[in-house]
């Protein structure tokens, strides 16, 4: 009778092992069946990136995995509204600094404080100035993995046939001024037809002007008011900085015309304004030498754009504690080092690392130092505003205005102010 009880409870304890296993193994399958989506903007450079970086995330986390869906940037913010209103935003995704003011008014970005406690994280390498997007009401909304400023990509060859000091030489010596870089583009434009080289291109596509307002600023002018309650570009700084492209296009042919796709890249543009992620294509180059330097400077100093993108994790999904793990995976040191062979990096570590700056074909370390770490702590910002993509459209018509040579510089700002005007209340 011993015997058998003894037996009754072994085949218990074995059912009991059996049914956990059992349960262990559907917990596990039910994890395996995790997917998240990821939304980025960029190229597919970027998403073969993340792909890589990916494979260490899933070792880490094997029920999980991630899809990434690549959006035109044109098409991103009013995708993601879209995507609000149907609850079908994706888990993570990327956020741009000029979309920050919408997402923060629709309420769809999930509060990250937490990340703060954990030490092993180390927010502390993050440079502090960096973070000020992201925080909002008390909440860390967003990390950042892209902290450029604008820098000048130029032909160092076309410079060199043509007899003149480079941007980058002249900006060491404290030369490098807006009426020397017309100058320089004067210089270097000459041929006719499909044989015509040009010295400057400000934009890779013709909607994009944030070289411009580097122009104005660097005057002592601004766009907006401090409040964005007012437009303020229609000033005599704003007017000189629409004369100048102006001028370039359309008296010295020094500058690529409106409409025509002249690219960097084909060895027919001295000088080109772009971020750093710009460089994924620079370091193809091989028909010419190339570098950088920084932006121009007026007598207030130089002002490059300061691009600002985090990511984030969006509120509604199915699977918020593995979108923060994801998150916290690609803000890590290991993530963000990953991400710097396409942007400029957020963490002090990343940034002065050997890695980030030693990828192969990239400029010289001191071309670094001078165009792009030396300015990160110069320049402005996107202005926030939750109607900005309403605004930016307003400022294009404009801009195409002054392309087909419509109006005056300052009859086109004192319209841009016009129709902005009421945006801004």
């Amino acid at each position: 009778m011993k015997k058998f009880g003894w037996l009754l409870s072994l085949i218990l304890v074995v059912c009991i092992i059996s049914a956990c296993s059992e349960e262990e193994s559907q917990t596990n399958s039910n994890k395996d069946e995790v997917e998240l989506k990821f939304s980025i903007w960029g190229n597919e450079q970027h998403a073969e990136m993340y792909e890589e970086l990916l494979t260490g995330f899933y070792e880490e986390n094997p029920n999980v995995k991630v899809k990434i869906d690549l959006i035109p940037f044109p098409d991103y913010q009013q995708k993601m509204s879209v995507l609000a209103a149907g609850n079908e935003l994706p888990d993570v995704g990327w956020v741009s600094e000029a979309m920050v003011s919408q997402f923060i008014n629709n309420d769809i970005l999930n509060d990250i404080s937490e990340f703060q406690e954990d030490e092993e994280f180390d927010m502390e390498d993050f440079i502090p100035s960096t973070l000020e997007l992201w925080k909002h009401d008390g909440k860390l909304l967003g990390l950042p993995f892209s902290t450029p400023p604008m820098i000048l990509y130029y032909n160092k060859t076309m410079f060199d046939n043509a007899g003149l000091e480079t941007p980058k030489e002249l900006a060491m010596k404290g030369e490098w001024t807006w009426e020397q870089f017309e100058e320089s583009a004067k210089a270097l434009s000459k041929g006719e037809g499909n044989n015509r080289t040009y010295g400057a291109r400000l934009f890779r596509e013709w909607t994009n002007f944030a070289t411009l307002p580097s122009h104005t600023i660097s005057y002592g002018g601004t766009m907006f008011s401090e409040d964005m309650k007012e437009f303020t570009w229609n000033s005599p700084e704003g007017i000189k900085t629409f004369e100048l492209i102006n001028r370039m296009m359309f008296e010295d042919k020094s500058h690529v015309p409106p409409g025509e796709s002249i690219e960097y890249e084909s060895g027919k543009v001295g000088m080109y304004s772009a971020m750093y992620s710009y460089m994924t294509n620079a370091r193809q180059i091989t028909d010419f030498e190339w570098d950088i330097a920084p932006l121009p400077k007026g007598p207030n100093g130089r002002a490059p754009l300061l691009g600002q993108a985090g990511i984030v994790t969006f509120k509604g999904s199915d699977h918020p504690e593995e979108a923060k793990t994801l998150l916290k995976f690609l803000e890590s040191k290991k993530g963000i080092q990953a991400q710097s062979a396409f942007f400029v990096p957020a963490r002090k570590s990343v940034l002065e690392s050997d890695e980030f700056v030693d990828v192969p074909n990239n400029p010289p370390r001191d071309s670094i130092k001078l165009a792009m770490i030396d300015q990160m702590n110069e320049g402005y910002t996107y202005p926030l505003h939750e109607d900005w993509t309403k605004i930016e459209s307003e400022i294009i018509k404009g801009i195409d205005k002054l392309f087909a040579k419509l109006e005056s510089p300052s009859e086109i700002l004192d319209e841009m102010e016009e129709d902005i005007t009421p945006l801004l209340k």
